[in-house]
């Protein structure tokens, strides 16, 4: 919140009064948690029949050494697991290709073949874990990956549990990891809901992301409003394909960032599971059970800072108890060092413990909502919503979210620079950067010798592109361009094609040369 100029703010220049009283112009929720529209929660018990996931992403280099954090979090409690990917393995493209040099294993795990799947989860059965991936481009061959594993391991498919973001609209909007043009990157959207909805219901298609946005600069009022208008957008491609909402909206997933300015992220989170609610019901009529807004929180990247990086703890720790007041389904807490490199084995500890000492020790667990009916929360919900609901009604008007990429872009870069020159102003306060700064050097972090990282997953890659049969690869890869020149679902030829162990890059490229690329 801004402390040093005229009059007091929210972090998105929401106007503070100095008091709320019952007889402001806000209405105060007597909703109940679980009764639509789920303001209060989606569950009636919320937190005291099950708490939240404690799903800390991670990804390393290797298969190999990712396994091992896995399998380190999960010896320290965690209750899932959620999966970085390489920018290559984002982008489509394999750990030997040029385009992938310098990159590999840089900010995840590269993931080129079912091998390399097979090595993520050596040890680990998928039916006794849930698993979140972080992929949008190439998510339908990722859960083709998984799913094929699921296989080998005999687990059957109505067993997997876990979510693929799958968001491609919030990469054009925020991101940048897109690879095919608009329409057919929202048709591998709606072939991967369609295909969850018949084959693993206990998968959530996607993830609809507001977190990105945020990071990119947006407000929280834009970080609801844009995430609900892509949702729409989304919904609507799914019933186009011939969908009945009730079959796969049950399934669909949010994901939100928790910045700093803790009452106005409870409050958002409120008007985010009652506006989705809302316009379900009003646009679909769509029943309880799929107007229910069920996400995922991750703290915020962006409000990490490189000086003074043991102040990042409070941080966390303050953006963590916003989403658990807030009703969150699943939460990853930051390491404090993450500012400076990926997060240390001693840092993603003690983000995980600060998730525990909130749900065993802050009693934020014992009752729903805990801060429903306060007058300043109440009238931060109203006017989230009222504020959010305004750029959905705008985007609609432009045609929406396929259509309003540019706008979306715009709106946020204005946020973004508007915080920025506060920061540089000294309007707002960043404790460490402009507020109690220290000359101070920045501690010594190891780096893994990416070099020899990628030499090694080439090699890997190489021997496994061997062993291959090439004329089962080429028929499997004849399957994909041939269902992707028709209406075929492609996930299906996806999971044959990585069977016959065809690459994440050999199946993107197939679909380069029939759809072409994004040029901006």
């Amino acid at each position: 919140m801004t402390d040093r100029g005229e009059g007091h703010r929210t972090d998105s220049g929401i106007e503070v009064e100095r008091v709320y009283t019952a007889d402001g112009a806000h209405r105060t929720s007597d909703e109940e948690p679980g009764a639509f529209p789920f303001t209060r929660g989606v569950y009636a018990d919320m937190y005291r029949g099950r708490r939240w996931t404690m799903r800390q992403y991670a990804g390393f280099g290797t298969a190999d050494e990712t396994n091992a954090r896995f399998r380190y979090l999960l010896e320290q409690g965690q209750t899932g697991l959620s999966v970085a990917f390489d920018l290559p393995t984002q982008m489509g493209y394999d750990s030997d290709a040029e385009m992938a040099a310098g990159e590999v294993g840089r900010v995840g795990v590269a993931i080129d073949s079912l091998d390399d799947m097979r090595r993520l989860f050596a040890g680990i059965r998928l039916d006794r874990v849930s698993t979140s991936m972080t992929i949008n481009a190439t998510a339908p061959v990722l859960l083709a990956f998984y799913v094929a594993l699921g296989d080998e391991q005999d687990v059957a498919r109505d067993a997997l549990a876990g979510t693929v973001q799958n968001d491609v609209l919030k990469e054009y909007i925020a991101r940048g990891t897109y690879i095919y043009p608009v329409e057919p990157s929202l048709r591998l959207v709606s072939d991967l809901i369609a295909f969850a909805s018949r084959e693993v219901p206990k998968w959530n298609p996607i993830s609809i992301s507001g977190y990105h946005i945020r990071e990119a600069g947006a407000t929280a009022p834009q970080e609801v409003g844009f995430t609900l208008a892509n949702g729409l957008e989304y919904v609507r491609r799914a019933l186009d394909v011939g969908l009945d909402i009730e079959a796969f909206a049950p399934r669909l997933s949010f994901f939100f960032a928790a910045h700093n300015d803790l009452l106005e992220e409870v409050a958002k989170f409120r008007a985010a599971r009652r506006l989705w609610a809302t316009l379900l019901r009003e646009r679909h009529g769509a029943s309880d059970r799929s107007c229910r807004l069920r996400f995922h929180t991750q703290t915020g990247g962006s409000t990490l800072t490189a000086q003074q990086p043991l102040n990042n703890v409070v941080r966390v720790t303050v953006q963590a108890l916003a989403a658990a007041l807030g009703g969150t389904q699943s939460l990853h807490t930051n390491g404090y060092d993450e500012a400076l490199s990926l997060p240390s084995e001693g840092a993603a500890k003690l983000a995980l413990r600060t998730q525990q000492i909130l749900a065993a020790e802050s009693g934020v667990t014992h009752t729903a909502d805990p801060l429903g009916g306060s007058h300043y929360v109440e009238a931060l919900t109203d006017e989230i919503e009222r504020r959010a609901r305004h750029e959905v009604e705008e985007i609609d008007a432009r045609g929406g979210a396929a259509k309003s990429i540019e706008y979306m872009q715009d709106r946020i870069q204005e946020a973004a620079y508007r915080f920025q020159m506060e920061i540089e102003a000294d309007t707002r306060s960043v404790v460490g950067v402009n507020l109690h700064t220290e000359d101070e050097e920045p501690p010594e972090l190891g780096q893994p010798d990416f070099s020899a990282l990628e030499q090694g997953q080439r090699e890997r890659l190489g021997e496994f592109k061997e062993r291959r049969d090439p004329p089962a690869v080429r028929a499997a890869l004849e399957g994909i361009r041939s269902a992707a020149r028709s209406s075929d679902n492609v996930v299906p030829p996806m999971i044959a094609a990585v069977k016959a162990s065809v690459t994440l890059g050999e199946i993107s490229d197939a679909l380069r040369a029939e759809w072409g690329t994004f040029d901006g």
